[in-house]
């Protein structure tokens, strides 16, 4: 049988940085092109299809041109100012602005939009409506439970869930020992002694800004670096259905001792982030017990040298599994439709303590079948 030799078959061309001409047609009047089809100078290298659609992942490249402004899903570089893509979409240009539309996402409002909601919380003077939109929405007071992701000069970069990073200003944090002064180069060089890569940290929204990042602040014996316990995320970002909610306190303690335990501390993170710890009372918070009034005067004295210590302390078998069986307690309280605050999961954690008592193991899975136990015990308790 004869043998046919075929040329080798072109290599498929892929998305290279795209690179706008300084000369191209942007000054016809602007406008969204809405069919996707960029009308832009492109590299003489690389030839365009009809019909083609420039798409870009996270972290490419759009443009080094500095006539071009940044818009959605895109961010500009720290090394050498170019626009960046922060999500897989298209790309749309609406004069010199460069936008990135995500190729899936959740609905993203846009005004004159006809939308059906859902309402899940009513406050004075308006009703918070669900939409099936974005991720959470930072207010100004929210308190959160963030990560850090990047460390850059003078400042951090914390996901708290949101579709843009948060920012936490060097000057925004207590420093050790409570020293109240403008922070220095000093500061600066050592400022992953504060805060580095991975550390989670409980803070207080403090602004928000027009472009929908927030900037949050340590500045409280209450927040600051998370140890001792264990993290999870759940949904909620501050509805009044399932999941977190606003509320009046967003810390609270759990009484363990009928356990043998000792208390566990439950941070609720209104972005759905959630820190729940063994209870390590502060140096500030003992004086307060005391009858000692606690104030500027006397940062120094209840700051100590180790709260950004990543040293967690010994915490007992006992301690553990209680943190384990709360946390069963809120994924079961999110799987079954009910809000999470403070007095579902007081409530539920001794509900859960007395399904335990049913088995000699003591079982702290609550899930499938024994999660709607919990769920129906917790709606018959509010009945």
């Amino acid at each position: 049988m004869p043998i046919t030799i075929h040329a080798p078959k072109p290599t498929p061309q892929v998305h290279t940085n795209t690179v706008y001409a300084s000369d191209s047609d942007s000054d016809d009047g602007g406008g969204v092109d809405l069919d996707g089809d960029l009308n832009m100078s492109r590299p003489a290298k690389r030839a365009r299809n009809a019909g083609h659609h420039d798409i870009v992942t996270p972290g490419e490249v759009i443009t080094d041109d500095p006539q071009w402004m940044r818009g959605h899903g895109t961010y500009v570089s720290a090394a050498d100012g170019s626009i960046v893509s922060s999500v897989a979409g298209t790309i749309t240009r609406t004069n010199k602005l460069l936008s990135v539309r995500p190729l899936r996402a959740r609905y993203t409002p846009e005004i004159g939009d006809l939308v059906v909601g859902r309402i899940v919380e009513v406050q004075p003077k308006r009703w918070r409506v669900d939409v099936g939109a974005s991720r959470y929405t930072p207010e100004i007071g929210d308190l959160v439970v963030g990560r850090i992701v990047e460390v850059q000069p003078k400042r951090w970069r914390v996901d708290v869930g949101a579709s843009q990073l948060a920012t936490l200003q060097i000057s925004a944090i207590n420093l050790p020992g409570g020293i109240l002064r403008k922070r220095t180069d000093t500061d600066e060089l050592q400022i992953r002694s504060f805060f580095a890569e991975g550390d989670l940290l409980v803070a207080e929204v403090q602004t928000l800004h027009a472009e929908g990042g927030a900037s949050l602040h340590t500045r409280s014996l209450r927040y600051g670096k998370l140890r001792n316990g264990l993290f999870c995320a759940v949904s909620g970002t501050g509805g009044g259905g399932a999941g977190v909610v606003r509320a009046k306190r967003q810390s609270f303690a759990v009484d363990a001792s009928a356990r043998g335990a000792d208390q566990i501390e439950v941070t609720l993170g209104v972005n759905g982030y959630i820190w729940i710890s063994k209870l390590v009372k502060a140096d500030g918070e003992s004086a307060a017990a005391a009858g000692e009034v606690v104030g500027l005067n006397r940062m120094e004295d209840t700051v100590s040298a180790n709260v950004y210590s990543s040293q967690n302390d010994r915490i007992d078998t006992e301690t553990m599994r209680e943190i384990s069986r709360i946390r069963s307690v809120i994924m079961a309280l999110v799987e079954n439709g009910l809000r999470v605050d403070e007095d579902t999961v007081s409530t539920g954690y001794q509900i859960a303590v007395d399904m335990g008592h049913e088995s000699a193991e003591d079982d702290i899975y609550l899930g499938g079948e024994r999660g709607q136990r919990l769920a129906a015990a917790m709606i018959a308790s509010e009945a």
